[in-house]
Parts: structure tokens; C-alpha cells; sequence
């Protein structure tokens, strides 16, 4: 079975997460974002913000991790495999910062094709700071800037997913996928 690849891709902060989490609760297979956990890595080993300090060295491991999930779904048993945050996410930070990459960051976004991205809009009502997340929310919509030309310079279709309870929101966007 070759499952439905779905990304929820947005800035920081306007609620992928909580929305994986409830798709989740339902019953729908998800790859959770990987950032969060090479940052809580990098401080282990006493760098405070590895994106910041080694954008490149960041952007690597998270664009090897993003791939990895990519190919783990080729071998879900599941219809929909719903990912927080895809591999174009990765291009679309690099040129937030305005960092330089190598080809081979190109050619993963070429080859790593979905069937759906969903895009969520940056949201003051429910944007947090926390350890990991250090953008302020003017730099969250920057970064949802580059989301978007990013993934539409891959020729992708983003579906706006609109405010609302994340049960409204989970609603909209599986009844965006259905035939």
C-alpha cells in the first residue's frame, strides 16, 4: 500500500503540532516534527540554539531526518501518512536566514513529492515563545513567507488552513482529502 503523503507545514508557533496530535488521537499515522529534538541535542551538548550558532550543520540533520520520514511512510500500512513539517521546510529556513545551501538540499525537494500540503498561517492569539522556539511573531510570518514561495516554486498547491479549534481544524483538513 502506498500512502497518501500530507504535509501541515507553517511558521512557528500556529499549531502543526497540536494539530498532529490530534489526528493522532484519532487513529492517523504521523511523523512528528524532528527539530525539537535535534535543538534538545545540540543543548545537551552545550550549544543553546545549533540553528542560530550552525544553521548549515542544523538544516543538514533536519533535511536527513525529514528524509528518512519520507521514506519510512513508503512502508506504512496506513492510507494517509500525515507529516509535521516536510523536507521543502528545510529550504524554505535556509532562505529565511538567507544561508547559502548545497545542491543536494534541491534535489531532496525535487524527489521528495507529496500528495497534499497544508498550510497554516501564523496566529497571534495562540503564538507562544519557548525554549525551542525563539522567533518573536513578525519573524514567524517571514518565515511563513518563505514557506509559501518556497513550496510553490516546487509547484505545490497549498490548501490554507483556516483559525478555528483544532477539532475544526482537524475536520477541515480531512474533509479537504476527501475524494
Amino acid at each position: 500500500m502506498n500512502s497518501k503523503k500530507v504535509v501541515i507545514t507553517g511558521g512557528p508557533g500556529t499549531g502543526k503540532s497540536t494539530l498532529i496530535n490530534q489526528l493522532i488521537k484519532n487513529g492517523y499515522t504521523c511523523l512528528e516534527e524532528i527539530s525539537r529534538q535535534i535543538i534538545l541535542d545540540a543543548q545537551k551538548k552545550g550549544t543553546e540554539q545549533l540553528f542560530l550558532t550552525e544553521p548549515l550543520l542544523f538544516s543538514k540533520l533536519l533535511l536527513k531526518g525529514r528524509i528518512q520520514q519520507f521514506e519510512q511512510a513508503n512502508y506504512l500500512q496506513s492510507e494517509i501518512t500525515f507529516f509535521d513539517r516536510g523536507v521543502h521546510d528545510v529550504l524554505a529556513y535556509m532562505n529565511y536566514i538567507g544561508n547559502t545551501y548545497p545542491k543536494h538540499f534541491v534535489e531532496a525537494c525535487e524527489n521528495a513529492v507529496y500528495d497534499t500540503v497544508f498550510i497554516l498561517k501564523p496566529w497571534e492569539e495562540i503564538y507562544i515563545s519557548d525554549n525551542e522556539r525563539y522567533e518573536n511573531f513578525n519573524q514567524a510570518q517571514a518565515i511563513h513567507d518563505h514557506l509559501l514561495n518556497t513550496y510553490k516554486a516546487f509547484n505545490y498547491n497549498l490548501i490554507d488552513v483556516p483559525f478555528g479549534t483544532v477539532e475544526y481544524r482537524t475536520n477541515f483538513i480531512l474533509n479537504a482529502l476527501k475524494p
